[in-house]
């Protein structure tokens, strides 16, 4: 019977560790937190120095069960939760379960911490094991009751000033200022003309372009040339001058591997580079940690994949520098490792930055037994890691000053001479600009040239871009907002929400969004201001190194906190939705204002109910009238139901074809035609289920016989009867506890089936 026990808390990374420590060792998952606040007022009590009520997470109390009748049994007990606040906190708990329950009794409880799961690093934490450090449990308790009592005060105030279902975050909050603040930025951004003049020639059969840099002795400025008017004025003063070479400068420029990846700049990078979103970016990364069987047994592939260190240990830079000695040119090879300095204020050094176990498990030969995400990704980091103790990239760049009457072209060029890193890896960057790599012929001062052509080009300034993913994860990084572990867990929350859309793959705030930041910022602004956001996570990362007690922080907080809330119960619902208009209603002469609805915001009149007059924002008096009078008729079609007209009509959820014989015939469908999924609505066996999109851009499934049957899914639909109640489909339904199964629709049943492997949680906090 094994002595000891160990506790994780992934399933699938205890079945790795059971393989290392043999017989002796019972290994048993938590499956993440065990215990949390209870749900209701009064969980954390400021009155009495922050106290907390836990209660037991209900999905998980038959692991704790587990864990409990194996401790038991067992003499010594080692937690190996993950190395972080959550898994201090996690192995906590457990130790305060346990002794409850009075089981601790001449038995050893150690906590043990390994940043890779390979059979050396596990062992050699079995042979050092340690204290739970209480000054990570007190940093993660702090977050936790910071966290609880914003949203267990600011969200109800929400639903009474806006509307139900809202939420308001610590972390949440201060980013959805962030993507809001941005839209209105581009909302009130004027675009400006002007304009830039150009030289083609060529020199043999090469040709290249310069840029006017100056005329007439002045340096030309952005907005020098600012109409069309002064560049054909320019490009008169320049006609039927020749041109010749001027001033040649040529350097030699180098450019250095970026650091091995933290998970900030591992997030970035997926969504640049491989198009995977932030939170697929994690659950990826957590499976090749914990381990995938590669052929030969189950192994760890990378370190762990939360972290903001960039440091790496020392055998694992041997291991690296033999790699590119045996695999690359001497040149390659940098006389010494490269080392770098970590960016994070608070970087843990003991961590390390997310890299391959080992070097020399090539991306091609663990290729068949990954999927594709997790191949990609491996790679990724594979390749970057190995880029990082590379030698310089080298460049030849050349700049060329040519003479053409009282102006001057620059033509610029560069040349790699050594790729050195770039062999393996190049990191990308967010909306870059392009940059000058033309390749020049070899010239010589005073050298004339032909004149090609000049010609000038219109430009106009743009606004600054909305935020993808990978720049709101640099931005919450750059403003110290969240950690980079819950990056992922804000981005979910926010989408979740209906605070903000995917467009392009940018964040657009929704018309909820803004109202919920615009009160927020007007009304707690103090509490969504990024200095106080990152003020507050610098004391979390004190508290964590023991450098000041937890309580203060608490109190300090919770002091001016509460006296906020009281002094904002007297607002009024409409001073916080609604906004007037300096515009007079085009039916009773009332003024106008814009309103929040349920469905977002609207125009409407101040004499309602006595005036009924509503049109959409962004619409005018005008074209809402014209429209009215006069509907848009579908072209070559007429009502399958009735022979009448089709129109297209504007409705609660935007434009849709419509019967015009309305309100005798219904007959409606929408303007773009959905993706039919091809299964049969299992209500009215007519119809098929077909792919359509909420207001917000939701995906639901919906039978396409609408509004003759209302049959709807959100999740995917599958044409296969459940086993259980024999409903005619099943769905495909993705969670972070239990992964991708197919369930029964039908509530009442309860049937489902696991078709691919659980994920893990991803609410982490370094």
């Amino acid at each position: 019977m094994p002595s000891s026990l160990l506790i994780v808390e992934s399933p699938s990374k205890a079945k790795t560790l059971k393989k290392y420590l043999g017989a002796d060792f019972e290994v048993l998952a938590s499956y993440g937190h065990v215990r949390d606040l209870v749900p209701k007022n009064g969980a954390v009590d400021p009155e009495k120095d922050f106290a907390m009520k836990y209660q037991l997470i209900a999905k998980n109390s038959k692991h704790v069960d587990a864990i409990v009748s194996a401790v038991r049994d067992v003499d010594h007990v080692y937690l190996a939760t993950d190395p972080d606040r959550e898994g201090e906190a996690i192995s906590w708990h457990l130790v305060q379960i346990l002794e409850g329950k009075k089981l601790l009794k001449g038995k050893t409880a150690q906590r043990v911490v390994f940043h890779e799961i390979t059979k050396n690093a596990v062992l050699d934490a079995i042979q050092n094991p340690r204290d739970i450090s209480q000054p990570l449990v007190d940093a993660q308790q702090a977050r936790r009751a910071l966290d609880y009592l914003v949203g267990f005060n600011l969200s109800p105030l929400l639903w009474k000033k806006i509307r139900r279902g809202l939420s308001a975050g610590r972390v949440q909050s201060p980013a959805l200022r962030l993507i809001c603040e941005r839209e209105i930025e581009i909302r009130a951004f004027e675009t400006q003309e002007y304009w830039s003049v150009h030289l083609a020639s060529h020199k043999g059969r090469t040709k290249f372009g310069a840029k006017l840099t100056q005329m007439a002795g002045q340096k030309l400025e952005q907005f020098d040339i600012p109409d069309e008017g002064t560049q054909k004025d320019i490009l008169a003063r320049l006609a039927g001058h020749p041109a010749v070479v001027g001033t040649i400068e040529k350097k030699k420029k180098t450019r250095n591997p970026a650091a091995p990846f933290t998970t900030s700049t591992l997030q970035q990078e997926a969504v640049r580079k491989l198009g995977m979103t932030t939170d697929r970016t994690m659950r990826t990364a957590q499976q090749l940690y914990e381990g995938m069987d590669v052929g030969q047994g189950t192994v760890g592939l990378i370190t762990y994949m939360r972290t903001d260190s960039v440091a790496l240990a020392a055998e694992a830079v041997t291991e690296i520098r033999h790699y590119i000695e045996n695999k690359f040119d001497a040149a390659s090879l940098p006389k010494n490792p490269v080392a770098f300095k970590n960016k994070a204020k608070n970087a843990q050094e003991a961590h390390e930055a997310i890299r391959p176990t080992s070097i020399y498990r090539t991306p091609e030969s663990v290729k068949p037994f990954l999927t594709a995400d997790q191949f990609k990704l491996y790679e990724m980091v594979w390749k970057r890691t190995l880029a990082c103790q590379m030698a310089p990239a080298k460049f030849d760049t050349t700049s060329i000053d040519i003479a053409v009457g009282e102006g001057v072209f620059r033509a610029t060029g560069q040349v790699l001479v050594f790729a050195g890193f770039l062999a393996v890896y190049e990191e990308d960057v967010d909306d870059a600009e392009d940059e000058d790599n033309a390749k020049l012929p070899a010239l010589e001062e005073g050298e004339s040239l032909p004149v090609d052509a000049i010609t000038g080009e219109q430009h106009f300034t743009q606004p600054p871009p909305r935020f993808s993913e990978a720049s709101l994860v640099k931005a919450l990084e750059e403003f110290g907002i969240g950690r980079p572990s819950t990056y992922a867990s804000i981005i979910s929350t926010l989408k979740d929400r209906e605070y903000v859309v995917i467009d392009k793959k940018r964040f657009l705030p929704t018309d909820t969004g803004e109202i919920v930041n615009k009160f927020l910022t007007e009304h707690f602004g103090q509490y969504v201001d990024y200095h106080f956001t990152a003020k507050l996570e610098d004391q979390l990362d004190d508290i964590a190194s023991g450098g000041r007690p937890w309580v203060p922080v608490m109190d300090s907080f919770w002091k001016g906190f509460a006296k906020q809330l009281a002094e904002k119960e007297g607002i009024s619902r409409a001073e916080v939705t609604t906004e007037s208009l300096d515009e007079a209603c085009p039916k009773c002469e009332k003024p106008l204002q814009i309103k929040f609805g349920k469905r977002g915001r609207f125009i409407a009149c101040t004499g309602y109910p006595d005036c009924d007059y509503t049109r959409n924002i962004g619409e005018t008096a005008e074209s809402a009238a014209a429209e009215a009078e006069e509907p848009t008729v579908v072209e070559g079609r007429t009502c399958p139901e009735c022979g009448g007209e089709l129109h297209i009509k504007k409705g609660r959820y935007g434009k849709f074809i419509g019967c015009a014989n309305y309100p005798k015939c219904k007959h409606i469908e929408p303007l773009e035609k959905p993706r039919d999924t091809g299964v049969t609505c299992p209500e009215c066996k007519v119809g098929s289920l077909i792919e359509r999109k909420s207001r917000y851009g939701k995906l639901f499934y919906s039978c396409n016989t609408y509004p003759k049957c209302k049959y709807a899914t959100w999740n995917p639909p599958v044409a296969e009867p459940c086993p259980k109640c024999n409903w005619p489909i099943l769905t495909i339904k993705v969670t972070k506890r239990r992964g991708t199964e197919k369930v029964c629709p039908q509530k009442e049943c309860g049937y489902s089936e696991v078709i691919a492997p659980p994920e893990p949680k991803e609410e982490k906090v370094d």
